[in-house]
């Protein structure tokens, strides 16, 4: 019985930590991980995006190559939004999809996204997303919603208008942007995905992503 007891005090102690953690981070980059993620290819795409890992003097990042492809890696998360609502982002655009409208469905791609996501309602059709990109031709501060869904709003926290092939860290408030672009006050979210796709304009992007986490501030 004692160990039990034991045992349970360390659990909600760990828990206790976690939730109150000024830094939560969301991908660790690795071989184990990126075989547990999920993949999901977009209907309709020619081809899948290939993902692959490296390494540098800031860590472990992911590569995402899309030609003519479009597929994303998920990870179901609860992150309280009261406790740590900004998410931060390093990427990078080494090819990028100039001169594409990434506001119509026929150029609806990006060499980088992550999406966080809230559900709202039974199916997934009915969730409610953001869509944080690494645009190749709007400006940091746009937005729009999707041209397949309003359910899904882009939000640019990067362009390759002024950082081409450079790593660009980037940071979010995720509560706020739901109430501002849902106008849902969000105390907690239920999944994020990085997504590299270039399906629709049928071209080819290469980008990185590293260090992905929610913090206080």
């Amino acid at each position: 019985m004692i160990k039990i007891i034991i045992k349970f005090v360390l659990i909600s102690i760990l828990l206790f930590k976690f939730a109150y953690a000024e830094k939560i981070t969301i991908f660790e980059f690795t071989d184990i991980e990126l075989e547990s993620l999920e993949v999901r290819k977009v209907r309709g795409a020619d081809n899948k995006t290939a993902y692959s890992l490296g390494s540098n003097e800031n860590g472990n990042y992911l590569k995402a190559i899309a030609d003519n492809a479009a597929s994303g890696l998920g990870k179901q998360v609860s992150i309280d939004l009261n406790l740590t609502p900004f998410i931060n982002i390093t990427w990078k655009v080494e090819k990028d999809l100039n001169g594409i409208n990434e506001k119509s469905k026929k150029g609806h791609d990006f060499a980088a996204r992550v999406f966080v996501i809230k559900k709202t309602g039974a199916t997934a059709l009915s969730n409610r997303a953001i869509n944080y990109v690494f645009s190749s031709n709007e400006n940091v501060g746009d937005n729009w919603p999707s041209p397949y869904t309003k359910k899904s709003i882009d939000n640019v926290l990067s362009t390759t208008k002024e950082n081409l092939n450079k790593w660009v860290t980037v940071k979010a408030n995720v509560k706020e942007d739901f109430k501002k672009f849902h106008d849902l006050d969000v105390k907690e979210l239920d999944g994020i995905a990085i997504m590299a796709d270039t399906d629709n304009s049928k071209n080819k992007s290469i980008s990185y992503y590293q260090n992905i986490y929610f913090s206080v501030d």
